[in-house]
């Protein structure tokens, strides 16, 4: 089975390849910077996700293969402008266009990749942080709102895809120890990783369109 998988040079990207391939899987790392996933040992494509010629670039690297399970992983936290006071609309933007469009973008663009795939899946790196039922503290608008969007996102591709056999979700990982989450997060990324394929393993067309906890089970939208 080719996976792909975006993000791909450090924490769950990273370790989703290293799983994935420890399990007998074929997995492309897409990274921006090629040099940060060499080690893996796995094929490396340069692409940034967040711009249409990044996109481009990796359709163009796929070319006609298939590919099984293409795994939306590429993310990033604006560490500034994100409280109400001070929101820097411009980090936004970026944040979304990584964090929502990027997502969207390369599965539009992989379409034709996944129609040829025997896999037949989609999945969305997503948080916790994007449930609206779970917000009880507010703040962090950038990540919150481009996070939902892609949850968003997530259930129309569910709905569009579906012709064509293609399943689409969203993961929740969990506060995992990334360095996005910190070394004080309550989940190792290897514990979350493996939560996360499993819930990957059960997706299909029954369970399209869901919003999917890495324990198993769904987080709330």
């Amino acid at each position: 089975m080719l996976h792909v998988v975006t993000g791909a040079s450090r924490g769950l990207g990273r370790e989703l390849v290293r799983q994935l391939t420890a399990r007998g899987d074929t997995a492309i790392a897409v990274v921006r910077n090629p040099d940060s996933a060499r080690d893996l040992g796995v094929e490396v494509i340069a692409a940034d996700v967040a711009t249409a010629a990044g996109v481009a670039h990796l359709a163009a690297a796929i070319g006609d293969r298939a590919i099984d399970v293409l795994i939306n992983n590429a993310g990033v936290w604006p560490d500034d402008g994100q409280a109400l006071g001070g929101l820097d609309y411009d980090a936004l933007a970026a944040t979304f266009a990584t964090n929502a469009l990027g997502p969207l973008r390369v599965t539009e663009a992989l379409w034709p990749a996944l129609r040829r795939g025997r896999g037949k899946k989609v999945a969305h790196l997503s948080s916790g942080m994007a449930s609206i039922a779970d917000n009880s503290s507010g703040g962090w608008y950038g990540y919150r709102m481009s996070k939902a969007a892609l949850n968003m996102a997530s259930r129309s591709l569910a709905r569009d895809l579906a012709a064509d056999g293609i399943a689409s979700a969203v993961l929740d990982p969990g506060w995992a120890q990334t360095d996005m989450g910190g070394p004080h997060a309550p989940t190792p990324v290897a514990e979350s990783v493996r939560g996360l394929l499993a819930q990957l393993d059960r997706l299909d067309l029954a369970t399209t369109g869901a919003f999917l906890h890495w324990r198993g089970g769904t987080t709330p939208w």
